[in-house]
């Protein structure tokens, strides 16, 4: 491994631990310090000099920071990175509110810096195929995008609910898949756990050419699922994120001699396929993204712009659940610094 960029982190929780482990292994890239107020007792800054802020870690002279601590910081540390001109990776969602997500946006792209977002189902092998055969038009026309994301309550989230720590995956793997973005939402959220945060949302939206999305999310279930499905003209997608498996349930051609019938245009059952497909790391892929983006060879990566579109949605979310009406998404473009 060479010398190459010089890297830090901040935060060494359960994400923060695993971003450690991939950036020092990262070809190309040297971990040179990690920030955590509370230390490294467990060994997991992987022998890089572990220090209590941030100003110590500019003063290493880094290339780029990827930020894994809790969300109500990203903007506070985000802002501190780009007024020192480092580019960054911040975990999703970009910040904890729209208004922090924007000068997120605006800091970075003023200083011409790379930064993008670590919603890090983008780099999921099976994701990434669906994608493909989406844009490859192997679907047709698409109808719906289901998505169910369950499993058991995550102790080591305490400052945001499902709707950010967990929906946020599946409104932007949503848009990214399809090419689209939302233009309505209508929710419905559960508080069942005693914290002042949901733990269940049901979401019901439309993107901007029509397509129907319907989301799952809530960390109340012992079952742990993933699951996508987009269903169009010629069938069903269904990606399994946990196994990162894509299959394709085609619809079959039957004629009908039955001409009341033939007015109907329905759906049969048809053959099924499940790709072979190459089953990288998807952390892994997303830092070697990121990486090439900063080395100016790749612009692969979910951007700031991206990671804002997603908050704005979770925003107009929980307003739809608070509400108990119908929201429009309204997004307000930033001005393109350099265009």
């Amino acid at each position: 491994m060479t010398a190459g960029l010089r890297a830090g982190l901040i935060g060494l929780g359960s994400m923060g631990r695993n971003h450690a482990r991939v950036l020092a292994g990262l070809d190309n890239v040297r971990l040179v310090g990690v920030v955590d107020p509370m230390g490294d007792t467990n060994g997991w800054a992987q022998g890089a000099p572990v220090l209590s802020t941030v100003e110590e870690l500019i003063a290493l002279g880094i290339d780029y920071a990827v930020v894994a601590c809790p969300t109500a910081l990203h903007e506070q540390v985000g802002l501190q990175l780009a007024d020192a001109g480092i580019c960054a990776l911040i975990e999703k969602p970009l910040a904890d509110t729209v208004a922090g997500a924007r000068r997120l946006v605006e800091a970075f792209e003023a200083r011409g810096l790379v930064a993008g977002v670590g919603h890090i189902e983008r780099c999921n092998p099976a994701l990434r195929s669906l994608r493909t055969r989406l844009e490859a038009g192997e679907l047709g026309e698409v109808f719906q995008v289901v998505t169910r994301r369950q499993g058991p309550f995550p102790h080591r989230i305490a400052d945001v609910g499902v709707v950010k720590d967990l929906a946020t995956h599946d409104i932007d793997l949503t848009g990214w898949v399809t090419g689209r973005r939302y233009e309505s939402i209508a929710a419905h959220t559960v508080h069942k756990s005693g914290r002042a945060h949901e733990d269940m949302v049901s979401v019901a939206g439309r993107l901007t050419d029509g397509t129907m999305v319907n989301h799952l999310v809530n960390w109340l279930s012992p079952l742990k699922e993933r699951f996508t499905s987009v269903t169009g003209e010629r069938g069903s997608f269904i990606a399994d994120t946990l196994t990162a498996d894509l299959t394709f349930h085609s619809n079959a051609a039957v004629a009908t001699e039955w001409e009341a019938l033939r007015a109907f245009r329905g759906v049969s059952e048809g053959d099924m396929v499940r790709y072979a497909i190459p089953k990288r790391e998807p952390l892994l892929v997303e830092h070697e993204l990121f990486r090439d983006a900063v080395l100016g060879t790749s612009q692969d990566i979910c951007t700031l712009r991206d990671g804002l579109r997603a908050v704005e949605v979770a925003a107009a979310v929980l307003e739809s659940a608070a509400s108990g009406q119908t929201v429009t998404i309204k997004t307000e473009e930033l001005a393109a610094h350099g265009a």
